[in-house]
């Protein structure tokens, strides 16, 4: 019996642990609208940044980077380039979920 309640504790663990770091696309739209002064979603012509169209099918960023989820995410919690670091605006959930709308772009 000790075994299947170990192993049940296993799989909710590992159920955790597989949907951490899953966004909500809709709710990334509207962390967005924060990124949109800067940004175009709908382009990839310059705004003040970059336009962000076609963000994830990129060779590369202009850090030279190839764009993964973890590289966007550091650039969003770190910025650079003129980008304001939002490791402490945004929490962990609002950048997963706006990673994921990044990616429908």
């Amino acid at each position: 019996m000790k075994t299947v309640g170990l192993w049940l504790a296993c799989l909710s663990v590992a159920g955790m642990v597989a949907a951490k770091g899953k966004g909500d696309e809709a709710k990334g739209k509207v962390v967005f609208q924060q990124c949109m002064m800067c940004h175009r979603g709908d382009s990839t012509d310059k705004k003040i940044g970059p336009g962000l169209k076609g963000l994830f099918q990129k060779e590369k960023l202009l850090n030279g980077k190839k764009p993964t989820e973890q590289t966007i995410r550091a650039r969003i919690d770190e910025g650079g380039g003129g980008m304001p670091p939002f490791k402490d605006m945004l929490s962990d959930q609002e950048k997963d979920d706006l990673v994921a709308y990044l990616k429908t772009l």
